[in-house]
């Protein structure tokens, strides 16, 4: 029987700990694609409407888009670490 078929709320400590790390990692790779992306659109060599083109679309809504997911991760990485502490706090004093 699952703890969602008995109506238990909770999480197990450590393992929302890990998914927060997981999380928070994830944000090193999103920061990633976005230098990467960016020292190669530096780096290259094109000129033109498509050139200006890709550069509307990456600095109007891609790049945009991957910093707004990244600040998602983060927050959300955060957040799990925090109730995870909370939970060896409140289960410690149980």
């Amino acid at each position: 029987m699952s703890h969602q078929s008995i109506g238990i709320i909770g999480a197990d400590p450590e393992q929302l700990a890990n998914l927060g790390r997981t999380l928070q990692r994830q944000r090193d790779i999103v920061d990633g694609v976005l230098a990467t992306v960016g020292a190669a659109l530096d780096g290259t060599t094109w000129t033109g409407p498509a050139r200006r083109a890709f550069e509307a679309d990456w600095s109007g809504g891609f790049r945009v888009a991957l910093q707004r997911l990244a600040e998602a991760f983060t927050a959300s990485g955060h957040e799990c670490q925090v109730r995870a502490d909370e939970l060896r706090r409140v289960m410690g004093a149980i």
